[in-house]
């Protein structure tokens, strides 16, 4: 079968396309042809070592695929050959590949294989966050930093499926009008690289000036110097969802928790998967239900050949992208 290979840490050009034999699946693993990859920051962060996983190498990159069951590894009773299913997993940018059958889920017949890659990852991660973490409340109003990206316009989505008011903040006029498409209440434009003091204390303005009571929730997968104005501009007793750090870590002023009565409370979605199972499956059947319904509809904004896998990738890190990214691997 073909694969990308990654040997050594380094950018998406690294990457080889090689022919490897498929694996096999083991004791509690579903062997899956690959259809669709949904790529995902973490995805070009693990070529270069630079996230909190780092597989073993050589390895296949792309963690969330969608594709069709070829063999069940010993004591698997819950899949069936043929079974359409969604994964998470190292190895979607391979032809073949195997994932714990525990993180699989059944793919709708009504669901395209290149929307249901999207689904796990992304949506996952903001149901998880809003519903168990900072317990989202219809009526609230929600600030979404990154709200052009993947993540950041599922939590635009899932943030007004759930009943909140949403203030997107955005980089550009044309991710601007991306998250205005998909319901977003108000938006926030904002500089993009290093911001000195003067800049953030603007930016912090910006976002009190769309919600001057204070944000009852801030949902943040950017980090970096954007982190500080966003607290400053959250509610009394907010909470703020660390999901990732796009723009890289912050260093934040715990002051601010002490005045503000917040809370600051990290999301790890795929650690708590493995350890609440069945829960985990309950919340992707609610964001099946939310696709079927129409609440749900996930923009992919660029569909790449499975040959074009490492320029999907470098788009990816550079935070280009507007929603998804999605390779095909095969139709």
């Amino acid at each position: 079968m073909k694969a990308w290979l990654s040997r050594d840490p380094g950018p998406a050009d690294t990457m080889e396309l090689v022919e490897i034999d498929a694996p096999q699946p083991a004791a509690g693993e579903l062997q899956v042809a690959v259809s669709a990859v949904s790529l995902n920051y973490p995805d070009a962060l693990m070529l270069e070592d630079l996230y909190q996983t780092k597989p073993p190498r050589p390895f296949v990159p792309g963690t969330e695929f969608s594709g069709t069951v070829t063999a069940l590894g010993e004591g698997v009773t819950s899949f069936n050959l043929g079974d359409r299913v969604v994964c998470i997993a190292n190895g979607g940018l391979g032809e073949t590949t195997v994932c714990k059958a525990a993180m699989a889920v059944k793919l709708p017949d009504a669901v395209p294989f290149d929307v249901g890659a999207t689904l796990m990852m992304t949506y996952g991660t903001n149901i998880h966050a809003l519903l168990d973490r900072v317990h989202l409340k219809a009526g609230e109003t929600m600030l979404v930093l990154g709200a052009g990206g993947g993540i950041g316009m599922a939590a635009v989505e899932l943030g007004k499926a759930l009943g909140a008011r949403v203030v997107a903040a955005v980089s550009s006029p044309e991710k601007r009008d991306a998250v205005l498409a998909i319901g977003a209440d108000e938006y926030v434009i904002y500089p993009r690289g290093d911001l000195d003091k003067a800049a953030s204390r603007e930016l912090a303005n910006q976002f009190k000036a769309a919600c001057p009571k204070g944000y009852d929730v801030i949902y943040d997968p950017v980090g970096g110097d954007y982190a500080e104005p966003a607290i400053r501009s959250i509610g009394w007793e907010g909470r703020y969802a660390v999901i990732g750090f796009t723009a890289g870590i912050p260093k934040m002023p715990l002051n601010l928790t002490l005045l503000k009565c917040c809370q600051v409370i990290g999301v790890f979605w795929g650690a708590w998967a493995m350890l609440n199972q069945d829960k985990y499956r309950e919340e992707m059947q609610l964001i099946f239900d939310f696709v079927a319904e129409g609440k749900l509809k996930p923009l992919i904004s660029e569909n790449f050949a499975f040959e074009d896998a490492p320029k999907a990738l470098a788009r990816m890190r550079g935070r280009g992208a507007v929603g998804k990214l999605v390779v095909t691997v095969a139709d």
